[in-house]
């Protein structure tokens, strides 16, 4: 008996539609956001859902915005990203099915040439097509990451104790993509 073969499905990343997002602990009170306004995704799925899906992104470390000139020139530098020896960081990974519209995405996330394996959790908001007839999907994740596996790990040690900036990351994004 011969098998047929399931098709792959390319589905781009809709960047007027999607945002990355994170949130770092600040003098061990309040948290700040930032966020990567420039990255591209692909995902290439086989079947008719999301199951194995094969992810691939690439975040122009240069992109980082907190709403805070001086705190991105830092950010940008040596002291954390280093956006001019390290101008992107990426991620290749899966996504698993978890249960109803709950996937787990695993995959290595790399900075700064160093990586390290990551799992996010994702919701998946499903399919629709656009008032021009464009088949989109969409998913929101989240996940916490600690900075110093990449080696970033600039601080300042505060008088009261603790430390300025936690090492846990949190990340979030919203992602909307177009069917290829």
């Amino acid at each position: 008996m011969e098998t047929k073969a399931l098709a792959t499905t390319t589905w781009q990343l809709d960047k007027a539609h999607s945002e990355l997002l994170f949130k770092v602990k600040h003098l061990m009170i309040t948290h700040v956001k930032g966020e990567f306004r420039d990255f591209d995704a692909t995902v290439s799925t086989t079947g008719i859902d999301f199951q194995g899906a094969e992810i691939e992104a690439v975040v122009r470390t240069a992109s980082i915005d907190t709403n805070h000139a001086d705190r991105d020139a830092h950010l940008k530098s040596a002291d954390f990203f280093d956006c001019d020896n390290h101008p992107t960081m990426t991620f290749a990974g899966k996504a698993y099915h978890i249960s109803g519209s709950n996937y787990e995405i695993r995959g290595i996330l790399t900075i700064k040439a160093i990586s390290h394996p990551v799992t996010l959790k994702a919701e998946y908001g499903g399919i629709m097509k656009d008032p021009w007839g464009n088949e989109k999907c969409g998913f929101s994740f989240t996940g916490k990451i600690s900075r110093s596996l990449w080696n970033i790990t600039w601080n300042a040690a505060l008088e009261a104790g603790g430390v300025l900036v936690s090492d846990e990351v949190v990340l979030m994004g919203e992602i909307q993509l177009s069917k290829l």
